[in-house]
């Protein structure tokens, strides 16, 4: 299926979605939630999606590449007419909505920031699972310093990620992170060079593309919920999720391939 303003392939079992507005820097408009959603539809439905990554794109000048993540809501788009306070709001519930769906994506979702991430796009980094950066790249949160607030989240998964001190630094003063400093807070998981970003991000989702996918989903389904969860909650919960694992072909399949000594081959069944 062709999209507006995303590119979409599945590349053995990893689904590549990547923001496709770089004359823009890959700024946020509606049709670019709509085709992300749309995306995230299409990946949950596809048995052969086992991991998603989530990167930005290239834009090809004379002077030299650039390359973009999200710099936000597109701005100038924003200046064509006035909105009503109905479209404000929808136009806040839209980029909300996404931004849930690919939290609660079923499968693991890496986020591969190749370019700057402010605003829009730094809600977008925070709703994956794992934030994999350029070592060139930058992200911050400047909503403070432009009269208006962080959403997607951000305050809530921030200051998961990095404690509440730290989060609260970042949103407060705008301040720039490039990839290493990222990963030196917690905020980012690694920081490789641009010209690697896509083949650390590629072996990272391969890995777990090898592994049982009703198990991983039961992983990111129930460690997503693990901070608001006691301890006998949680451990009820992973009671249920062993029994229900213990009923597919993929658990016999496993322990066979365990005795085997070899690599076990999954179907999700």
């Amino acid at each position: 299926m062709a999209y507006e303003t995303v590119l979409y392939e599945c590349r053995d079992g990893v689904g590549i979605l990547r923001l496709n507005r770089p004359e823009r820097m890959n700024a946020v408009i509606e049709q670019l939630y709509l085709d992300i959603q749309a995306v995230l539809a299409e990946a949950e439905k596809d048995d052969r999606v086992r991991a998603l990554i989530l990167t930005g794109s290239v834009r090809k000048r004379p002077e030299g590449d650039k390359q973009a993540f999200c710099a936000g809501a597109d701005l100038k788009e924003h200046k064509k007419g006035e909105r009503t306070p109905w479209q404000k709001r929808e136009y806040i519930l839209l980029a909300h909505e996404t931004t849930r769906r690919l939290y609660v994506f079923p499968k693991p979702v890496i986020v591969a920031v190749n370019g700057p991430a402010r605003g829009a796009g730094t809600e977008l980094a925070l709703n994956g699972d794992f934030l994999l950066m350029a070592d060139e790249a930058t992200i911050a949160f400047p909503e403070t310093g432009l009269g208006t607030f962080v959403g997607g989240g951000v305050t809530s998964h921030l200051t998961k990620l990095i404690g509440r001190q730290r989060a609260k630094e970042l949103v407060f003063t705008g301040r720039v992170l490039d990839g290493q400093a990222a990963v030196k807070i917690g905020l980012a998981l690694k920081s490789v060079p641009v010209d690697q970003l896509m083949e650390t991000a590629l072996e990272l989702a391969a890995t777990m593309a090898r592994k049982a996918p009703i198990s991983m989903r039961f992983a990111k389904t129930i460690m997503n919920q693990a901070e608001s969860l006691d301890l006998q909650t949680a451990l009820m919960i992973e009671a249920e999720a062993i029994l229900a694992c213990m009923t597919t072909e993929d658990w016999r399949e496993g322990i066979v391939a365990f005795a085997e000594k070899r690599e076990p081959v999954y179907h999700g069944r």
